[in-house]
């Protein structure tokens, strides 16, 4: 019997040419509120799309599974173990979460040859392991067996107790294996990551809390990455992804904007994401300010770096209404000179995000929470998705990018998003108001939704796995129902470039006076009107 993997991410299949630009959060038992361990994802592309459920599933000992990609090729098959466990989206009935951040490297360390990209790997270590370090494991046997397709990765490995960050790249075409290292985030601290290795010294003679690859500093040195007898300690990241004034910008900005709102008393200074010359990379992982609950998680993901010098929500290029938006591609030349619009946490590419919920003094189907979001951070809403369900909701499951449908999650979600572009600056605060009422209720049933399940858990497993399902599934259709409602509104009350009072008459509310004087600045007579004395008869005007 045959097995074919259909990875819960196998729309990355065309992303893999598109776009790496995903941000992760992990935080663990002692930096958070309620002792939850908690990672977070953005998955930022121009895609649609589905999410994903897998059923736990009992094989024979001679099954195989088939990898195979985009248009059904098979490349390899990977001998299936005698068990999987049921995994939604990338949160498994163990509370075993996984995200990634792809930070590329040196290119050269791609291996065509090998069979498993990164996205296999994060699938099946969510269907084999129950803790974060038995996930490292099953992942690096995995590409020593079978070979690592993928380019540099970043993963957030999360379990009820601990918070790894992993980091992996390749051999080169025909190589074996890959060269990793994984680190444990200490516990009371918080770290993240966003498309750059972050890695740098670590510890060669700690198992409990580091684990790396045999070759990690020979394979360096036998490529000239790094040379021994330089005096300076091993670095993964300066020795696989060598830091650029580029992807500071584009990677380092978006961790100091993280760490710089988690713990404000350090003042993380932005010189190092500007690439100011002797500035040092920003710590690996921080101790907060204060404990995070869930929401200060969800706000953490929302960040257009407004309060600071690069708010996008300022300046000309943020038009009228504060737009931080800005329209790929992100690097643009004008006379021979190249520039580069911010990237932020918060980005209309962002095609679905999540932050993951596990707790050890839970029972496993209740304890793991996996928070579901898509579109933009900004304007999405998390939807509770306990891990010990047995279906999803639909319409996050239909869809697609080629057209419209108030059906599907994704395109409800993305519409109110783009509708908003119009006049951001108002809207925004319709929407952030129904956000901040659906998650707030959502997180205030929490307890008492628990409650009733951990009675459940003792009396009658089944009616548990039903009643979390329902609860599940209904109150994110019913968030995808207020969404509808909400892009509805937003088209009668924002109509023709006019805003409906509370008694539904329009209103012009025009254009701020510092974005008037940036259009003056560039045609100062155009829009002028002639003096009293030059003034046209009132009878010769046409409107």
């Amino acid at each position: 019997m045959k097995n074919r993997l259909f990875s819960l991410v196998t729309f990355l299949l065309i992303l893999v040419y598109q776009a790496a630009a995903c941000t992760n959060l992990l935080v663990t038992q002692g930096a958070s509120v309620d002792g939850s361990v908690m990672i977070t994802y953005t998955c930022d592309a121009e895609f649609h799309p589905h999410l994903g459920y897998t059923a736990a599933t009992d094989y024979e000992p001679d099954d195989s599974l088939e990898i195979t990609r985009w248009g059904g090729k098979v490349l390899g098959k990977v001998k299936q173990v005698s068990h999987t466990y049921a995994v939604v989206e990338l949160m498994n009935e163990h509370q075993l979460s996984i995200s990634e951040t792809t930070f590329s490297g040196r290119d050269t360390l791609r291996n065509p040859d090998g069979l498993l990209h990164y996205w296999d790997l994060m699938q099946l270590a969510l269907q084999r392991a129950v803790t974060a370090r038995d996930a490292i494991s099953i992942m690096t046997d995995l590409v020593a067996d079978y070979g690592y397709r993928s380019t540099g990765e970043s993963f957030s490995i999360a379990d009820t107790k601990e918070a790894w960050i992993m980091e992996m790249i390749g051999p080169g075409p025909g190589g074996q294996g890959a060269q990793w290292v994984a680190l444990k985030i200490p516990d009371g601290y918080i770290s993240c990551h966003a498309n750059k290795a972050r890695i740098g010294e670590f510890p060669l003679d700690d198992p409990k809390n580091c684990l790396y690859s045999d070759n990690v500093i020979s394979f360096a040195i036998e490529k000239g990455y790094y040379n021994p007898d330089s005096g300076e300690p091993f670095c993964f990241c300066e020795a696989y992804c060598p830091a650029t004034p580029k992807n500071k910008r584009y990677a380092d900005a978006r961790v100091w904007s993280i760490f710089r709102r988690a713990a404000p008393s350090k003042k993380y200074s932005p010189d190092h994401h500007r690439a100011v010359e002797g500035t040092d990379p920003y710590p690996l992982w921080i101790k907060p300010d204060k404990k995070l609950s869930l929401t200060d998680v969800f706000s953490l993901m929302r960040d257009h770096y407004e309060g600071t010098d690069y708010d996008m929500t300022k300046g000309v290029d943020a038009g009228p209404y504060g737009c931080p938006n800005r329209w790929r591609p992100m690097t643009w030349t004008v006379d021979s000179i190249e520039y580069v619009w911010e990237r932020p946490i918060s980005t209309q590419q962002t095609a679905f995000s999540f932050v993951s919920q596990s707790r050890d003094w839970l029972p496993d189907p209740i304890g793991g929470v996996f928070w579901y979001g898509v579109d933009d951070t900004y304007t999405t809403c998390y939807v509770p998705l306990y891990c010990g369900i047995d279906n999803i909701p639909k319409s996050f499951t239909i869809g697609s990018l080629s057209k419209f449908s108030w059906e599907s999650a994704w395109w409800v979600f993305n519409f109110v998003a783009n509708y908003a572009n119009l006049k951001y600056c108002f809207m925004i605060q319709d929407i952030q108001a129904v956000q901040k009422d659906i998650e707030g209720n959502l997180l205030a049933l929490q307890p008492t939704v628990e409650s009733i399940a951990l009675k459940l858990a003792k009396s009658n497993p089944d009616i548990l796995t039903r009643y979390l399902t329902d609860y599940s599934i209904n109150h994110a259709e019913a968030t995808v129902a207020r969404w509808r409602e909400l892009g509805e509104h937003l088209i009668t009350k924002y109509n023709d470039g006019y805003i409906k009072d509370e008694d539904g008459r329009p209103q012009g509310k025009g254009y701020p006076k510092s974005w008037q004087r940036e259009v003056l600045r560039a045609r100062p007579d155009q829009f002028r009107l002639p003096k009293k004395e030059e003034s046209v008869p009132e009878s010769k005007l046409v409107d």
